[in-house]
């Protein structure tokens, strides 16, 4: 598109066809990039392109995949080519899921059809990523379109299944508003997330304010800690439960303050913080854990669920002793990424292999929802358990792990010492839509923390000395164009030396050093 334009301005229309490409580019919601130039990125897709045989395509083909990257996505540019690499792959793997039915655009978790889905071949339990992820696109029609589904596709009604995993939706719905800052959108589906809650209430809520789930219905099965038909409290949907609270806490107070709904959600986070934090806090541990339903004890075992309540910011400073197991090579810290149970248990990968075990195995959906309360962790808490450097000393091993065969890949889930994924040559494995890595890169890595309020804040989480310069560009957020720029010397980009924040090319923030910045803009 920028070619033909090239070539168009040298005739005598300059003028009109620049306003007319401008009114183009903001009808399709597409940014204009300060410093990238999208034609830099474009091999990685011809690349992926080539390396696949297209045996299923949904709403946007592989033909097509370029142009709508072009038109949808943010740009980033770093000295390591295997991070820059990942960040484009998983857009364009994003952008297989996205299918077209009668009631509007979907985002699917396999891109075969599994019998347990709903229709569409919908299934909730990476519904959470889906929207983390997705709330980066420019076009907000895939991911509204889709939530529209879930909740009142069912004439009027949520889809049948939409509780058949837990899931932390209304949160993800409150932190995509975050960025997009659509209130009219989030109010109008308020009613329907309140229902929602309303019902995971009625049937997950014991009478000890705790939460129950069966851990394959936490999309955890055959887990060292519990059963598929065991009813326990788990550390997990309890802290789903107080995110999509806090999400409807902060939804309520958009309205009115003083409203009853704000009240009253606000009780029930406190309900269920003290109910986590006194009842499945292994002390001996130091480690919340899941409760057996039978016998009301303990598991005595470290999951990596374990890490979730810092997904959603919930515990008091004296539980960050829990992150401490993170990097020891004896616990979580395997070669290949972060193992689903502590190492040194007995029940370690005890369960056999290739029917979605989680007793200890590399999981992408547990891996990024880790990665993101580490990135909660870092920006929130003080603590001297773990550093900017250990988030991306685990960071790239997730890069280095979503590959096989010399190819990327996301699939299931991958052994941890060799990270030979154990469903790599099942169709079913193969660009499995259940975890996030770019909304990492993006709110972590690079470090753009989203707020309600008009003050932007940037807290870079790469540790000083790893890389010299990169770029961040065409952020769509609040309705504006972001570009963070690190340049150590100031010779890659020319912009300046050091930390830079500039909003539709207007520099806001900058410092010499990787530090956290908050500007108004």
């Amino acid at each position: 598109m920028l070619k033909s334009f090239r070539y168009i301005c040298q005739s005598k229309q300059i003028l009109y066809l620049s306003v007319v490409l401008l009114l183009e580019l903001a009808a399709e919601g597409q940014g204009r990039p300060m410093i990238l130039k999208p034609e830099s990125f474009r091999h990685y897709v011809d690349y992926f392109n080539k390396m696949e045989d297209e045996n299923i395509k949904q709403a946007i083909p592989n033909d097509s995949a370029w142009v709508w990257m072009r038109k949808n996505i943010p740009l980033f540019e770093c000295p390591q080519q295997n991070f820059e690499e990942m960040f484009y792959f998983r857009w364009w793997t994003l952008r297989k899921h996205i299918k077209k039915t009668e009631k509007g655009f979907v985002f699917t978790e396999f891109l075969v059809q599994r019998s347990y889905a709903d229709k569409y071949n919908l299934i909730s339990s990476g519904l959470g990523h889906h929207i983390y992820e997705s709330r980066w696109l420019h076009d907000k029609q895939y991911m509204d379109q889709n939530l529209l589904v879930w909740y009142r596709g069912n004439n009027g009604k949520p889809m049948n299944k939409l509780r058949f995993y837990s899931g932390w939706v209304e949160d993800a719905i409150y932190n995509r508003f975050l960025v997009n800052g659509d209130k009219k959108f989030v109010l109008d589906l308020l009613p329907d997330m309140e229902t929602n809650f309303a019902a995971w209430e009625s049937e997950k809520k014991r009478a000890d304010g705790l939460f129950w789930q069966y851990d394959v219905r936490d999309a955890m099965e055959e887990t060292i800690s519990g059963g598929r038909k065991e009813k326990n409290p788990r550390p997990s949907i309890n802290s789903y439960m107080y995110g999509n609270a806090y999400a409807l806490f902060q939804l309520n107070s958009l309205i009115d303050l003083y409203r009853p709904g704000t009240a009253r959600y606000g009780l029930k986070l406190d309900s269920i913080k003290q109910s986590l934090q006194t009842k499945l806090w292994n002390n001996n541990h130091q480690f919340f854990e899941v409760r057996k339903e039978q016998g009301d004890t303990l598991a005595n075992v470290r999951e990596e669920i374990g890490f979730l309540p810092w997904y959603f910011n919930i515990p008091d400073t004296q539980y960050s002793a829990a992150w401490k197991w993170l990097m020891d090579k004896k616990c979580f810290n395997a070669p290949f990424g972060i193992t689903t149970a502590d190492r040194s248990h007995p029940g370690f990968r005890t369960h056999g292999c290739c029917n979605c075990e989680w007793d200890g195995a590399v999981w992408p959906f547990a891996t990024s929802q880790t990665l993101t309360a580490m990135a909660n962790l870092l920006n929130r808490y003080q603590q001297q358990y773990v550093t900017n450097a250990d988030y991306f000393e685990q960071l790239e091993t997730y890069v280095e792990s979503q590959y096989y065969r010399g190819r990327p890949y996301i699939g299931e889930y991958l052994d941890e010492k060799t990270g030979y994924w154990l469903k790599g040559d099942e169709e079913r494995s193969r660009y499995y839509n259940h975890s996030t890595f770019n909304d990492l890169v993006i709110t972590g890595l690079a470090g753009i923390r989203p707020r309600m309020d008009n003050s932007l804040e940037v807290n870079p989480l790469l540790p000083e000395g790893k890389w010299d310069w990169f770029c961040l560009d065409n952020i769509l957020y609040h309705g504006k164009i972001l570009t963070i720029v690190w340049d150590k010397t100031g010779l890659k980009y020319k912009k300046g030396k050091g930390l830079m924040v500039f909003v539709n090319g207007k520099k806001v923030a900058s410092a010499p050093v990787l530090q956290k910045l908050i500007a108004r803009y």
